[in-house]
């Protein structure tokens, strides 16, 4: 993301950013950004109706520059596109004040973000959209016979880039010519999406993980070819790839590839191992020690009060309630967590460690040390009850 303008007031941290989304990714940044009650300001076309002195009516799409007061938002994960519903909130000789409208924004579509309170969750968000050392840095090929998934890590994301489904014939007693066959023609497949869709410039690691051999036949059919065709972006880049164990081709195997030791090694340096490497942490933690792993904001906060988080764990999906009082709590929350010393990290629900993090509640803590009381004292309380008290 590209920051063009910035200008937040210190003392009532209301400001404007301008901002021009680069990177698919960017447009989650956005959207994460963008709540109900901002002000969006951007090129749009409207339908307008023109009406001539015979009295006929004509129509047609201008282009426009329109603010709205937003009232929603949607996010397409597909074609990572982002449409901002409102009101129109500044004169224009097209729309009129008040009027609804709807603007889509793409990438390279400059937009100017207006807040009332810039929170702490916003100020991270911005500062991690504009950071170019976080982009897209790991691809994942997950495989078995017939079926491949191609997916690019993201900070912030896991996108499924391509789903490769073929039928192999099945291998008979004495004959296996024809399962042979099948399984080169859909190797050869899996190679030319896999090259179409993995930028070797810039991922650091490539993980292709498979039940049983399928991942070491496709890894040897792949160089094989790529030295038979001269295909140097794979000859030059072998160092970056790593066979990893996975026990199926479908999507939902992503998460016990990023759990594997070597794969924890391999991507040492990026943020998505990191958010794995901290929800692990947690899972063994409420394996081996429960008292001190908490999740639900009726237990964090309990163990908050006591000073005993060590390591908050949110995911963003939190952040963008429209509920403007109780985003308020959950913003609390971790400004509290932070002034006593925690450490803070937020999860993005696309990414495949969000969704195992969004199956416990959006929220869940590391503790400093074991806390036994918390959960027996919030069984008696209703969650939502202390989540509307918490301030």
């Amino acid at each position: 993301m590209k920051l063009t303008r910035k200008y937040i007031d210190p003392k009532t941290k209301s400001g404007t950013v301008s901002l021009i989304p680069e990177e698919p990714e960017d447009m989650w940044h956005a959207y994460n950004l963008i709540t109900v009650g901002d002000h969006v300001k951007s090129s749009t076309i409207r339908k307008i109706k023109e009406e001539t002195s015979t009295g006929s009516s004509s129509s047609q799409r201008i282009r426009t520059t329109l603010t709205l007061s937003v009232e929603g938002t949607e996010f397409d994960t597909t074609a990572c596109t982002l449409r901002v519903k409102g009101r129109n909130v500044e004169e224009n000789k097209f729309v009129k004040m008040g009027a609804y409208h709807t603007i889509d924004l793409v990438l390279n579509q400059p937009f100017t973000l207006v807040k009332d309170h810039w929170d702490l969750i916003a100020f991270e968000r911005l500062d991690l959209a504009c950071d170019a050392s976080k982009t897209a840095d790991v691809a994942v090929l997950i495989m078995q016979e017939g079926l491949a998934h191609i997916c690019l890590l993201t900070s912030c994301m896991t996108v499924t880039r391509a789903r490769i489904e073929q039928n192999i014939p099945r291998k008979r007693k004495g004959i296996v010519a024809q399962h042979d066959k099948g399984m080169e023609k859909f190797y050869e497949t899996v190679m030319q999406a896999f090259l179409r869709h993995i930028r070797f410039e810039v991922v650091k690691c490539i993980l292709v993980a498979s039940p049983g051999f399928v991942k070491d036949q496709f890894y040897e059919y792949l160089f094989a070819e790529a030295i038979k065709q001269d295909i140097k972006s794979v000859i030059e880049n072998k160092a970056k790839f790593l066979l990893v164990r996975s026990s199926s081709g479908h999507r939902h195997a992503l998460k016990e590839v990023l759990a594997e030791p070597a794969t924890a090694i391999k991507l040492a340096d990026t943020k998505a191992a990191g958010e794995v490497k901290a929800l692990d942490a947690f899972y063994q933690m409420l394996q081996n020690e429960p008292d001190r792993a908490f999740f639900g904001f009726d237990h964090v906060i309990r163990a908050n009060e006591l000073n005993a988080i060590e390591v908050l764990m949110m995911t963003d999906e939190l952040f963008r309630s429209q509920d403007v009082k109780l985003r308020k709590k959950y913003v609390t929350l971790v400004e509290s967590v932070k002034e006593k010393g925690g450490e803070f990290r937020l999860f993005s629900s696309l990414h495949v460690s969000g969704e195992q993090l969004g199956k416990l509640s959006g929220v869940a803590a590391i503790l400093r040390f074991p806390v036994p009381d918390v959960e027996s004292s919030s069984d008696e309380d209703d969650d939502n009850k202390d989540l509307m008290s918490y301030t």
